[in-house]
């Protein structure tokens, strides 16, 4: 009797660059803009949105090589009630048939209706588990993620935002894509992944420029730590610029509406309001202020869709 075939491998095995179908390398799109050509600069649009339909921009860049270390295993991450990255963590599980937890913030969420970005995230599997904020706080400490994780048994663990040395890894390309094509690469920065990759993958005359859509003026620290961990040390030449957080994290006022609006209306481009319009009116205020010499071409990173 001849021994039975080997069961198929579960799509979780598989290489999610490769299961997924990305839309690599991403295209680079110049836009004429009166505002950036009268300093004769020139704006080209990185649309890492357009990658991945459920997974687009750094999402796909930072997840994918957290995927392939997971190996099917549960992934257990963290992020608010409204978190783009839990949100692209359930797509995958979903996609590629592994488990996802969502470890998320805020205990007064349990007995609430779920938002639609939660909504979401439960409808693609992802098991939800509301933590108080002090908990949540100290979700690094090793007592309290054991705690997290003992409900769940063995688990791969991705930070929030999914920043960590594999995501940095992951960026790099994207520097590598913009070689040759930009001078400057511009990027909003929520947990510093992206922006420590970028700068790694630049190469030499070419330089990084992050913008925070936090306050606190950590991320400076936190970038030179994720490159230490990822490369050994500084990778590439990056620089940061505090200002143009609106209020932070989340915060939208009229006037940051009224720039996306108007940038949609040129350019004929959805504007996501967190991180990438942020990044846009960053931009458009350096190049009124001189920051970018004449004949420099600026790639803006679009991040995410709205």
């Amino acid at each position: 009797m001849a021994a039975p075939s080997p069961a198929p491998r579960p799509a979780a095995a598989a290489d999610p660059a490769l299961a997924l179908r990305p839309r690599l390398p991403s295209p680079s799109q110049e836009v004429r803009d009166e505002r950036f050509e009268r300093h004769g600069v020139r704006l080209l649009l990185k649309r890492d949105d357009l990658i991945h339909p459920d997974l687009p921009g750094n999402k796909w860049r930072k997840l994918v090589p957290n995927l392939r270390a997971a190996a099917g295993r549960t992934v257990l991450t963290f992020g608010g009630a409204y978190s783009n990255h839990l949100r692209a963590t359930a797509a995958a599980g979903r996609l590629l048939g592994f488990p996802t937890v969502g470890i998320v913030r805020g205990d007064e969420l349990a007995d609430r209706p779920l938002n639609p970005s939660l909504a979401r995230c439960a409808a693609d599997g992802m098991t939800l588990r509301f933590v108080d904020r002090a908990t949540y706080r100290a979700k690094g400490d090793p007592e309290v993620l054991a705690g997290l994780l003992s409900a769940f048994g063995d688990c791969c663990v991705v930070p929030e935002g999914g920043s960590n040395s594999l995501a940095a890894q992951g960026c790099t390309e994207l520097g590598r894509e913009l070689r040759g094509s930009a001078d400057v690469a511009a990027v909003a920065c929520g947990t510093g992944g992206t922006l420590a990759g970028l700068a790694a993958g630049l190469g030499r005359g070419r330089r990084a420029l992050g913008i925070p859509v936090l306050r606190g003026g950590f991320l400076g620290d936190v970038v030179r730590g994720l490159q230490e961990e990822a490369f050994g040390g500084p990778a590439g030449s990056w620089s940061l610029d505090e200002r143009f957080h609106f209020g932070g994290y989340a915060r939208t006022p009229p006037a940051l509406h009224a720039f996306a609006d108007d940038f949609e209306q040129r350019h004929g481009m959805p504007v996501e309001r967190i991180y990438v319009a942020k990044l846009l009116y960053a931009l458009t205020e350096l190049a009124a202020e001189g920051a970018f010499p004449s004949g420099t071409t600026v790639a803006a990173v679009v991040t995410g869709a709205p």
